[in-house]
Formats: C-alpha cells, structure tokens, sequence
C-alpha cells in the first residue's frame, strides 16, 4: 500500500495510540492533535498539542489534505458535530466518525451492525432525554446514515478497549481495579452478569481493526462493530483480572449490587441496565472481511492485560 498521511483528532489516548501504531507500521504518516504532552521520536508521526474546536481545526486544516481523518472527539450535540463534519469533509478522502458498541439493543445475540439500537426500541424516555454517551452517539450516527449519502464516512462502533491509561471491568474504570486490589479490596459485581458476553477487547487489537479500515472506499458509509470477538463472559474477565492483578472478586445478588451502585456515579446505572447487564456476544464478521484480519491477528485478552499491566509497573518504577 503506498504511503498515506492521516490525521487523528484527539488521538492521544486509549484508542488513538494503537490506531496510530498499527498506521505507522502499515508505513503511513500520522498527525495527531491532543491535550497531552507528547513527544514522538518518529519522524512519521507528529503531536500537536491544541484542543480540537471548530475554530481550531478550522485554521489547521485548512493548511493541510488527509488521505483519512479519524475523529475520536465524542459529541454530546449533534449540531456541534454537523459543523465538525462539513468542515472535516471538505479536507479528507475518508473520514471515520467514533460511535460505539453501546448504541445496541438487547435484541440479538450475537451483536452485528444490523442489531437494532437503543435508540430504535427503548421506551425509557429519561435514559433518551438525559443520556449522554450512546443516544447523542446514536443520533450523529443517524445524521451521517441520513443526511450524508453518498459521502466517504464510515463509522465505527467499538467495545470497551484497555489500556494502560484505563483497565475496565464491568461498571469499573481508570485505575479502581488496581486500587481496590493494592488496598485489599474487594470487586464487587453482580452475579447475574457471571456468564454473560463481555463487550471488552485489549485496546490494540481495537487500533489495528480501525486502522485497518481506512482508505477502502467499500468502507463509505458503512458501520463496523469494532472488536477481536474473543467473547469472554464477565466471569471469565474478572478470574484474569485476579489472576493478573491480585484483586480480590466478590459475586453479590442483585440488591447488593444496587446498593454498590447508587454510591457511584449516576450513570453508573445506566452502564449497568442498559449495557453491562445484556449479552455482548460479537459477531465480527463484517469487520474481518473487509480488513482482511483473521484470530490469529488478534492478542488474547490477557495476553493485552498483561502487556498493560507491565507498562504500568514500568512507569510506576521510574517515577521511583
């Protein structure tokens, strides 16, 4: 493939450092803007450090054409994002817009792109009205769907991706794994989850499914469930979480578990009822065909745990 130059908006974190990996290795050129300090020792890829609004990306863009953007910034409003969009359109060949896995319903098992949304079914007027990650995610998704025909977008929906900036598990993010399990705390999830699909996947093999897509006109104005399709259920995440990091797991029944999560963050439960209580079993075949991956590609889930955790610890140590 010859040598393409892509640009990452807001690319500095979980997703966007595999994604620029995986393009840097296919031998392409990467810009990405962020809010983090970055240095790169790459000649193919450059940081600049800028929060990317309308009036900023303006200026930048106008200076400069991508074979492909991908925009990892999530709009709240979707008006907002129509602006972003004709402005970023006008400057790429192919511009990726991230949605993700938790625009789907309850409805199918295993997931795939034709699986109806949240959106599409749910009745519950105060999760549409209020909600602010999966609805508004949904709605731009339908503008593009809608509005965009014809043009060279793609989205892309991936599940919950680690790294070493965040360990996810069930409703727990950031570094809580790692805090309860140094403090001797205990993990508390409910037992109704135990064998349901996990809708989680190591952050790289997220990047490279994303990297993979782009510059493929059969990707215009499709949807790809991002996702390596180990389909672990929670149990099965939650043994390697303790096998790896020592964190002590304790299975509780449902009212126990409500209780834990009234004392969290109110869209906490959110999470739970209308994502990490459903089965997330992922059928990727969408994805593989189009990127050309296979399993064998992809490193397991604690295969990518263990590589996370090691990062962490190395950095923990030179700050010693």
């Amino acid at each position: 493939m010859e040598e393409k130059n892509v640009l990452l908006i807001a690319g500095g974190g979980t997703l966007g450092t595999y994604t620029s990996e995986e393009l840097i290795r296919l031998g392409h050129n990467v810009d990405v803007i962020c809010l983090e300090d970055k240095n790169s020792c790459n000649n193919k890829l450059k940081f600049y450090k800028a929060d990317a609004t309308y009036e900023f990306l303006s200026e930048f863009i106008s200076k400069r054409y991508y074979d492909a953007i991908v925009n990892f910034i999530h709009y709240t409003d979707v008006e907002e994002y129509k602006k972003i969009y004709q402005l970023l359109i006008k400057n790429t060949a192919h511009l990726v817009f991230l949605s993700s896995y938790r625009v789907y319903a309850d409805k199918c098992c295993p997931v795939t792109e034709n699986s109806p949304r949240l959106t599409d079914v749910l009745t519950d007027k105060n999760f549409l009205d209020n909600e602010n990650y999966a609805v508004p995610k949904s709605k731009c998704e339908d503008f593009l769907i809608n509005e965009c025909v014809g043009q060279s977008w793609t989205v892309v929906r991936p599940v919950i991706s680690f790294s070493d900036k965040r360990l996810d598990c069930h409703v727990y993010g950031g570094y809580q794994i790692l805090e309860k399990a140094r403090s001797g705390e205990q993990l508390i999830l409910p037992e109704s989850s135990q064998n349901l699909f996990a809708g989680l996947d190591w952050a790289g093999n997220t990047g490279k499914l994303i990297a993979r897509l782009l510059f493929n006109p059969d990707t215009f104005g499709e949807c790809y469930t991002i996702s390596s399709a180990q389909n672990l259920t929670w149990k099965e995440i939650a043994d390697i979480y303790s096998e790896l990091t020592g964190i002590i797991i304790k299975w509780v029944n449902e009212d126990e578990f409500n209780a834990v999560l009234n004392k969290m963050e109110f869209y906490k439960k959110w999470n739970y009822l209308y994502d990490r209580s459903y089965n997330r079993k992922i059928d990727n075949t969408k994805v593989l065909k189009v990127t050309g991956l296979n399993n064998k590609d992809f490193k397991s889930i604690k295969e990518g745990l263990q590589i996370e955790l090691s990062k962490i610890k190395n950095r923990e140590e030179q700050k010693i």
